[in-house]
């Protein structure tokens, strides 16, 4: 594989979703040892051709010999396509680009809810990404989307339960935000927002667990008894992962429980 260098690819030490892919970039050879460094720690001298209102939102990548810096989904295809030259030309032509821009715009400024990281507050220079009101909410209606579809197909399995309906789902998932927000109030809307996206991020990932059994149960009869322990077992780690969220956003602890508080009078008003 070939190796992109004197290029340095600026990430956010806070996010480990952006740890995790630039490490890999480096571990698999398509930047040098020296091809990844933490946004916090630009030196004086790159703070000064390093456009530090974009960066924190698009990823950038800095030519060390030019410096010059290209950004977002231009400097990742630009990594990838040294080692793949067709993905670059691909990903260059206009209606790929538009859309490939547009994916990393969704996934940048929402990736501090997808996977929250502890922030290192002595840090001077911070790499978090603006407030986008537009893509906070286009992610909040992909999960409810995904969340209401598992669980009108995965409610239909659990035995004593009325038939389901999308629009009960629906109605479910999008009332546990605002049941939640009450609890919020006092907080400016940022923060409220930033909490229903961990909210339905908690959510997207308890439908995603569910999705195999839903899988399994198009070839076998799966018992009832597994359908009913899978749904428990999904719900403890929905239960652990919003209370570590809530921890990371120093918000109050009660709203794990009042997630669960949601959720039995749901059940209640389902039943009647």
């Amino acid at each position: 594989m070939k190796t992109l260098e004197n290029q340095t690819l600026l990430y956010d030490e806070d996010c480990p979703l952006c740890s995790l892919y630039t490490t890999g970039f480096v571990k698999s050879g398509m930047l040098d040892e020296n091809g990844r460094k933490s946004y916090c720690q630009l030196s004086e001298e790159e703070q000064n051709f390093v456009d530090l209102k974009r960066a924190p939102n698009e990823i950038a990548l800095i030519d060390n010999k030019t410096k010059t810096v290209i950004y977002g989904i231009d400097s990742l295809l630009k990594v990838v396509g040294f080692s793949f030259p067709l993905i670059e030309k691909l990903g260059t032509t206009k209606p790929v680009h538009l859309i490939l821009r547009k994916l990393y715009s969704f996934v940048s400024y929402n990736r501090k809810v997808i996977i929250p990281g502890e922030i290192k507050e002595e840090n001077k220079l911070q790499c978090t990404p603006d407030f986008n009101y537009k893509y906070r909410f286009i992610f909040i209606g992909f999960a409810l989307t995904i969340t209401t579809f598992v669980l009108f197909g995965y409610s239909n399995l659990i035995p004593g339960l009325p038939k389901s309906s999308f629009l009960r789902e629906a109605a479910l998932a999008f009332g546990q935000i605002v049941f939640q927000s009450l609890f919020l109030l006092k907080l400016d809307k940022k923060a409220i927002m930033n909490y229903a996206g961990n909210l339905m991020t908690v959510s997207l990932m308890g439908s995603l667990i569910l999705v195999p059994m839903l899988i399994l149960n198009q070839f076998v009869s799966v018992p009832e008894t597994l359908v009913l322990g899978w749904f428990a077992i999904t719900v403890l780690i929905m239960f652990k992962e919003h209370f570590r969220r809530i921890k990371i956003l120093k918000l109050p602890f009660y709203l794990s429980y009042t997630c669960v508080l949601y959720r039995i009078l749901a059940l209640l008003f389902i039943l009647n």
